[in-house]
């Protein structure tokens, strides 16, 4: 058992059991010309936290422990879209469309591909998932089950989106989960700063929010005990 120093009190992690979920850092959101640049938004607040997830995945590939990564992605039919979900994007970009990277949001697209400081390794687990939550529709509560985890880390984009939206899932599965701060971020640094505070409120109703340093030192500190 490994203790981290975290909000609202100390996160306690089980080495054999614990998995790093990465959420969506996928070109179509990161990148300029991709989906998030289409509709308007400062990009360079997600790109400036790859070397931090960076960190925080080299945390778990130098002791061989699971990583999941997600991206949101629709079949090249937009089968899994709906509709509804396609009329939610601006007048001018839409799921689907052609952007500069290809069809946004589409599975294959260059767009839709995590980027390249981040990408996974042979045997980490990667997962399209059509909602905002990396749960439905993707049999991976089946797969982390059939490993025997039962702790989650997490990080990845947006915050407040699908970062949010999988942690709650992941809770109401009986996961315990942490959040990375730097490792996670939002177009809109107040929403950030609102979902921590919904995360952590109430004794932790969601789960764990803790800072990289803490989460390696913590590592650290346990090993050299051992």
């Amino acid at each position: 058992m490994v203790s981290v120093k975290a909000r609202p009190y100390d996160y306690t992690l089980e080495p054999g059991k614990t998995a790093l979920v990465v959420i969506d850092m996928q070109r179509d959101f990161i990148e300029r010309g991709g989906f998030g640049d289409a509709l308007g938004n400062d990009v360079s607040r997600l790109e400036a936290i790859i070397p931090a997830t960076a960190r925080l995945i080299g945390l778990f590939r130098e002791r061989g422990w699971p990583i999941v990564h997600t991206r949101e992605a629709h079949k090249p039919d937009l089968s899994d879209c709906p509709p509804s979900k396609i009329r939610r994007g601006s007048a001018s970009v839409r799921i689907g469309e052609e952007g500069p990277m290809g069809r946004l949001l589409v599975t294959g697209e260059p767009g839709n591909q995590i980027v390249p400081e981040l990408a996974a390794q042979d045997g980490e687990i990667v997962i399209d998932k059509p909602g905002k939550g990396m749960f439905w529709a993707t049999g991976l509560h089946e797969r982390l089950q059939g490993l025997g985890l039962t702790h989650l880390v997490f990080a990845g984009v947006t915050t407040e989106v699908c970062v949010q939206t999988s942690m709650r899932e992941a809770n109401d599965r009986g996961y315990e989960c942490l959040l990375i701060d730097e490792a996670t971020e939002s177009y809109f640094p107040e929403f950030k700063a609102s979902t921590i505070e919904m995360i952590v409120a109430q004794g932790g109703i969601v789960g764990w929010v803790a800072a990289l340093d803490d989460l390696a030192g913590a590592l650290q500190s346990a090993e050299a005990a051992a």
